[in-house]
């Protein structure tokens, strides 16, 4: 009995240990679902993934935005779903500017375990684009970080864009 408890803690700790090796991913879900209850309303859907799988890693968030010039930041707050590793996000910030999103999925501590996604939104507030920085490893994709430097960049791109109609 004793050995059988034992093979099955060892088990356990190899399959968890095996299941967390590797990076975290991140998906973004747009247009939310109206129909789900537990995402109605929400602007988008954070999915957080180990390997193929949903998985509840903590999600965060900031919106970088250029208001009449002038940089603003704001922390985003994300609401669990009915579905383990999917996160609502209602839109917090304002809608005059331009502004990206900066997402991140993290499983664990120390780098490597962090994937990030940058959502720019349109003029009109609509999701533009969807970026998930990767670099390639082997026959992989692993996630990187975004850099502020290409935030600043895309907002300036597309304040200039708004400023020449």
């Amino acid at each position: 009995m004793r050995v059988a408890r034992a093979l099955a803690v060892v088990a356990l700790l190899f399959t968890t240990a095996f299941v967390r090796s590797g990076p975290p991913w991140i998906s973004i879900e747009y247009p939310a679902n109206p129909y789900d209850a537990a995402s109605r309303g929400a602007f988008l859907l954070v999915h957080a993934f180990h390997h193929g799988q949903n998985v509840a890693f903590p999600v965060s968030g900031t919106a970088e935005g250029l208001v009449n010039g002038a940089r603003r930041t704001v922390s985003l707050e994300f609401r669990a779903t009915s579905r383990p590793g999917v996160y609502a996000l209602h839109k917090q910030w304002d809608s005059t500017g331009v502004w990206s999103l900066v997402l991140a999925v993290r499983q664990g501590d120390g780098d490597g375990n962090t994937a990030q996604a940058l959502v720019e939104l349109a003029g009109n507030g609509q999701v533009a684009a969807v970026n998930v920085p990767t670099r390639r490893q082997g026959q992989w994709l692993v996630p990187t970080g975004v850099t502020m430097r290409d935030v600043d960049a895309g907002l300036r791109a597309r304040a200039a864009q708004l400023a020449a109609r």
